[in-house]
Order: structure tokens, then sequence, then C-alpha cells
């Protein structure tokens, strides 16, 4: 696999070898040594999640402020717009995003760390969306920044309101937000 750091260097991209033919492809979504050796990372990862969206859907920005949670996601049906927060507020990156086109043709994943916010929309009708974590989901920890954040300032990549749960639309501002101290 290829491991490429982001404008925020601990935020990575990765693209996976693709093995194809006339018959369709294979390729290896994880592999616990060859992420430990391309990455130099340790983690162990303990849940997967699932989960389809339609056009337009935004979820985020969330975080664990406790149990922080890395994210390793990607896409398998469709297409979004993939952004990372970077919360720390010890980091030379403090306030600062990167985001990212994943999408089941060009089968990137990108790495989010412990300490991120994490969001994504959908670019095309629907997507279906993985993601691999190293805590478990502890609902009563999971913290929302409002995702259109003056501070943040994100490109989501949409010309249109994105459809927000009730949750996230009752995300908090940035300066308000309750931050880690890493």
């Amino acid at each position: 696999m290829k491991v490429t750091a982001t404008a925020i260097p601990e935020v990575l991209l990765i693209e996976p070898k693709v093995f194809g033919d006339t018959r369709g492809f294979f390729f290896e979504s994880f592999n616990q040594r060859q992420w430990q050796e391309s990455t130099g990372l340790d983690r162990i990862f303990v849940q997967d999640n699932h989960s389809r969206s339609n056009k337009g859907v935004l979820r985020g920005l969330h975080y664990q402020i406790h149990q922080p949670q890395g994210k390793l996601v990607r896409v398998v049906m469709g297409e979004v717009f993939d952004v990372a927060v970077d919360l720390r507020r010890a980091s030379a990156t403090f306030g600062k995003w990167v985001g990212a086109i994943l999408s089941a043709q060009n089968k990137k994943q990108l790495w989010v760390p412990e300490g991120f916010g994490h969001g994504f929309v959908v670019l095309s009708e629907a997507a279906e969306f993985l993601y691999r974590t190293t805590e478990y989901y502890a609902p009563e920890h999971e913290r929302c920044i409002i995702w259109n954040d003056p501070d943040l300032s994100i490109d989501w990549h949409i010309s249109e309101a994105p459809i927000l749960s009730l949750k996230d639309a009752a995300g908090v501002s940035f300066k308000n937000a309750q931050l880690y101290d890493i």
C-alpha cells in the first residue's frame, strides 16, 4: 500500500495495491502487519462500522472526548468528501482541517487519528461508508461540532445546504466545543 501524509502529517491517505483484470479486482482492505510496517502506527482496531447515506447527507463533525477513536475510513459504494479536524490544543495544526475524496472507484482510505473531529458529505446519489475504530463507541462521550463553523471554514465541496441529523444540526461551535488538552 502507498501511504501519503496530508497537510496535517498525522492524517494519512492510504492507497491499497489493487489487482484487476477483465474479471474485476482484488485488494487487501486491511492487513495488520502491513498497516504497522507502512504507517509506523501500532494501533489495534476494535470495532467496524458501516453506514449508508443518500446524496447531500453530511455526518459530523464527530469525536469522543473520552475514549477517543482513531478511524480508518473508506467508501465501498459511491463517493464522499471526508474531513478530519485537529482538536488537540497543543498541536501545531490545532483548528486546521484536511479533506479527501474517497470513493468506491479510487479505493482510497483515510486514517483519522485520535484527537481529531471527523465528518463526511455524500457527493454521489448514495454512498456506503466503512470505518474501523481503535476504541468502542461511547455515546456518553460523543461530541459534535457544527459542520459550518465559521472559524473552521471547511469547504465541503457542496453548493446546497446538507441534510443533517438532529444531533448534527445541534452541533456546537468550535469556540464552545470541549476539546483535547493534548
